[in-house]
């Protein structure tokens, strides 16, 4: 290894173990015990990779890394911290951190973590593209602002039993999402079940539930279970009434069963329509998250992109990367399909390309050879706010037939353009209130009112410089 090695951790003991283990791997290493010298070299353009704990005497090192980002774009931050807990890895993530490992660590490990961050430095300054070789442990991938608070959402109900309910478009990755709730909670030993809606009738419920249907090829679901309710608006109306009978009933509380729901319908148009009962709704979204689809996070396609190139190495595929430029053009794709279309284009690229590094014009050539969506205008057209409004309604007005939708119309259709318009004013100004009520060009009680009756969760993102 050939770098100088910026490493913060209050433990003197750490900090020289680590000094002398990247000395003698080649390294050139400046170590403190607080985060002022730390921000003060890097402020000094020195540094070709931090190592730093989350707790030093004068911070979070946590809440430094955006800064560190924003200062020195594509400088490599490793996380080490004692406090190995999901959240730990999740604000890792949420904050920019190129790796994070929990303490205690293996020290073999973090020197390759170290050599993988300094390769990835110099590869990109060359040309900026992303290998298979990086690490990437979080089973959720991505930092665009759009995934934030999916991430923080995750981070509040993991270690809770409270019933989730996924939305998103086909291909978001909500079943990924209701996997990891799982994986990554106090329930992770216990059996996580997933059951597709779809199919689901009276009899299926009640074995999964309660067991004893054994001889129709039911398995029952163990105590303390997850239970995946994949796709749950296309449940029958008489399996509806079932599962709410289950869910109500003794025995199955008993079981202690942690209920994960999924849907890429609207449930509110659905009960609105008597397809969906409105109080087996409430029981099941209790929490609801909602998934944002591919287009509304083009920054996070390089590293979804690297991530399914880490997959398909490991998988015995060969490994290889993707150029700069190709990278690029994948931002500018129509991905219908959303994550899922993206991994599988990747996978697709990995096979075909004759080179290691995947070129510009290979990466073109494929998403011109990609089948275009039909049945509807393109989700990335640039229609008018009240073209894409009149659609929307005119279909509801459809589905209706010659009846008329329900009483209420016109504040239920106010509420849906209201919600995502202040929700993403919110996540501009980092949740500024003030500035938000600027940018909206409404007045702070008129907003803070809004946001109360909307339900909209407001987190202040910190500075540290």
């Amino acid at each position: 290894m050939d770098g100088t090695i910026l490493v913060a951790d209050d433990d003197r003991t750490i900090r020289t173990v680590l000094t002398q283990a990247l000395t003698r791997a080649g390294c050139k290493v400046r170590a403190t015990g607080n985060l002022d010298t730390l921000w003060r070299w890097v402020e000094e353009g020195e540094g070709d990779v931090i190592v730093s704990d989350v707790n030093l005497p004068d911070g979070n090192g946590l809440e430094l890394i955006p800064s560190i980002n924003r200062r020195r774009p594509g400088l490599p931050v490793i996380v080490i911290s004692a406090q190995n807990t999901v959240m730990t890895a999740i604000k890792a993530s949420e904050s920019g951190a190129y790796d994070y490992l929990p303490k205690p660590f293996d020290l073999k490990e973090l020197l390759g973590k170290v050599n993988k961050a300094l390769a990835h430095r110099s590869g990109s300054d060359v040309s900026g593209g992303l290998s298979a070789s990086q690490n990437t442990d979080l089973p959720l991938v991505g930092s665009a602002p759009a995934m934030q608070e999916v991430y923080r959402l995750l981070a509040r109900v993991l270690n809770t039993d409270l019933s989730v309910m996924i939305s998103g478009e086909s291909g978001a990755g909500k079943s990924l999402l209701a996997r990891t709730l799982h994986d990554l909670g106090p329930r992770h030993a216990e059996d996580f079940t997933t059951l597709n809606c779809a199919t689901l009738s009276p009899d299926k419920i009640e074995g999964v539930m309660l067991g004893g249907l054994e001889d129709r090829g039911i398995d029952a679901a163990l105590r303390g279970a997850t239970l995946h309710l994949d796709e749950i608006a296309e449940m029958s109306v008489e399996s509806q009434a079932h599962l709410l009978e289950m869910l109500r009933s003794d025995t199955v509380k008993a079981k202690n069963f942690r209920i994960v729901s999924s849907t890429r319908a609207n449930l509110g148009d659905l009960i609105n329509e008597g397809e969906f009962r409105e109080d087996l709704f409430y029981r099941l979204n209790v929490v609801p998250i909602q998934l944002p689809p591919l287009r509304d996070r083009i920054g996070d396609i390089p590293e979804l992109a690297h991530h399914f190139l880490q997959q398909a190495a490991t998988s015995g595929l060969p490994n290889k990367s993707i150029s700069k430029r190709g990278l690029e053009l994948m931002r500018h794709g129509n991905w219908a399909g959303n994550v899922r279309e993206l991994e599988n284009f990747v996978k697709r690229l990995v096979v075909m390309s004759p080179e290691d590094e995947i070129q510009a014009s290979f990466v073109q050539e494929s998403l011109d050879q990609m089948p275009k969506a039909t049945g509807g205008a393109s989700p990335l057209t640039h229609d008018k706010l009240s073209s894409s409004v009149e659609a929307h309604i005119k279909r509801y007005f459809d589905l209706h037939g010659d009846a008329l939708p329900p009483r209420g119309l016109y504040n239920r259709i106010l509420r849906e353009v209201e919600l995502p318009l202040i929700a993403l004013s919110l996540s501009a100004t980092r949740g500024n209130q003030i500035k938000t009520a600027e940018l909206l060009g409404i007045n702070r009680n008129t907003l803070r009112k809004k946001i109360r009756d909307l339900d909209i969760s407001v987190t202040r993102s910190k500075k540290m410089m």
